[in-house]
């Protein structure tokens, strides 16, 4: 081969080699794409969005690379708390390989749990009010109406639910 054909293949290759970098560190230090699998969400975010995360709002961790290569640690580098009422993505400590999707309603030191349906946080039973219907799909296609209330978080912050 001659200079000017390795020189004109290193070119080529140049432009994707910097679009794959800039890619692999936007993902890795900046946000990360994901799609809505399941309805557990319902109705903030909708079976088949497609959302991106903003990987920074609580820090870094090892899960924070690609192929979990960090170093493990039980703190998080520029570490912040949530905030109730947060839409947090995260990975299963005890199965990394799934990533859930929630919001943030207790936090460290609240009792959290449900009673006849309702959520309590610190023995206090959180406010809903009615706030009309929405059209659900069932499993075999068909659509029904469900339910639809905006529960108040200890903070003031709103957020819709559907029950069934």
């Amino acid at each position: 081969m001659t200079k000017s054909v390795i020189k004109q293949a290193l070119n080529w290759l140049k432009e994707p080699a910097i679009s794959i970098g800039i890619v692999l560190v936007a993902t890795t230090a900046i946000a990360r794409p994901y799609y809505i699998p399941s309805g557990s969400m319902e109705p903030t975010l909708q079976i088949g969005d497609d959302i991106i995360t903003a990987k920074y709002a609580y820090g870094y961790s090892r899960y924070s690379l690609p192929l979990d290569i960090g170093p493990q640690s039980d703190t998080r580098l520029l570490q912040r708390m949530p905030e109730r009422g947060d839409i947090v993505v995260f990975r299963l400590p005890r199965d990394p390989n799934q990533t859930l999707i929630k919001r943030v309603i207790g936090l460290p030191g609240d009792h959290v749990q449900m009673v006849q349906g309702r959520l309590w946080i610190n023995d206090k039973e959180l406010p809903v009010v009615r706030d009309g219907s929405s059209e659900m799909q069932n499993a075999d296609g068909s659509y029904m109406e469900v339910p639809k209330y905006i529960e108040t978080l200890p903070n003031g912050l709103n957020h819709a639910i559907l029950k069934w």
